[in-house]
């Protein structure tokens, strides 16, 4: 059974928390852009398996969170640490997908002495300014609007449309199946605007607010060999920043690699 409450923030926002409230150790789940926040059941069922509470935060301008205009990745980590602090939470683990996975580092080099361990499932890595990295991306028309700003990025979205090529057959098998719930869910977030997606991607191509030399715990990047939306050598710039260890699926696209979820969290566990 999982909860749904507002946390008010130290500036005025709120914020909307999911929480399966049971289990003792605690992982933090970043979602994807664009998600609610609301839990996806093969995350939960993966946690209540191995006895991991699990919380989400919708970030700001998703799923009835306050819209942060501005925002940087790292700021996602003073939320978490205020959410945290409500829900009683010590230390705990950090996960994040797509979208979510430079939230899940920020919260990984920002939160020391919470943050036990990071994994980053098909995550998109900082940019540099080149057009490389936008190599291999079937459609990169959003992140390459936002390179102009937030206004030019939410023009893109005004006549965007989904392009199918993005996903493999292994991501829309997924989404038929087990993963079901998170094309519904982004669909729901999508019908609720597009703040919170526009708001990440300007975030992705601006400075982060903080340097993957500054994560210490370790991080875990799982990534999909045949992924089309955030391609293999993301992976190679996150591994170069951070140190982190690759875990290669290469028969696996952006969605069809979240089938490591509940592997990913063995190793989470197994930290200690």
């Amino acid at each position: 059974m999982t909860s749904r409450r507002e946390v008010l923030l130290d500036d005025g926002r709120s914020t909307v928390v999911h929480d399966t409230g049971a289990g003792g150790r605690a992982l933090v789940w970043h979602h994807g852009s664009p998600q609610t926040g609301a839990l996806l059941r093969p995350v939960v069922a993966a946690a209540a398996a191995r006895g991991l509470r699990v919380v989400s935060c919708a970030r700001p301008g998703y799923g009835g969170s306050t819209r942060r205009p501005g925002r940087d990745v790292a700021s996602v980590a003073g939320d978490v640490a205020r959410v945290a602090d409500a829900l009683g939470l010590g230390e705990f683990a950090v996960m994040g997908a797509s979208g979510g996975g430079p939230h899940a580092l920020a919260c990984a080099a920002l939160l020391p002495g919470r943050v036990t361990g990071a994994v980053c499932l098909a995550g998109v890595a900082p940019w540099a300014g080149d057009e490389g990295w936008f190599a291999g991306m079937a459609a990169p028309g959003g992140l390459r609007a936002a390179t102009a700003g937030p206004e030019a990025r939410a023009r893109h979205q005004e006549t965007a449309e989904f392009d199918p090529a993005s996903f493999t057959a292994a991501d829309w098998a997924a989404l038929a199946g087990a993963w079901a719930g998170l094309g519904e869910d982004a669909q729901r977030a999508g019908a609720q605007g597009s703040e919170g997606l526009v708001d990440d991607d300007v975030a992705f191509v601006r400075p982060w607010g903080f340097a993957l030399g500054d994560v210490e715990v370790p991080v875990l990047v799982v990534q999909g060999g045949e992924d089309r939306v955030v391609p293999p050598h993301h992976a190679d710039l996150l591994l170069a920043g951070c140190g982190a260890e690759l875990w290669l699926r290469p028969r696996d696209g952006h969605v069809s690699v979240l089938a490591a979820v509940p592997v990913a969290l063995d190793w989470l566990l197994a930290l200690g």
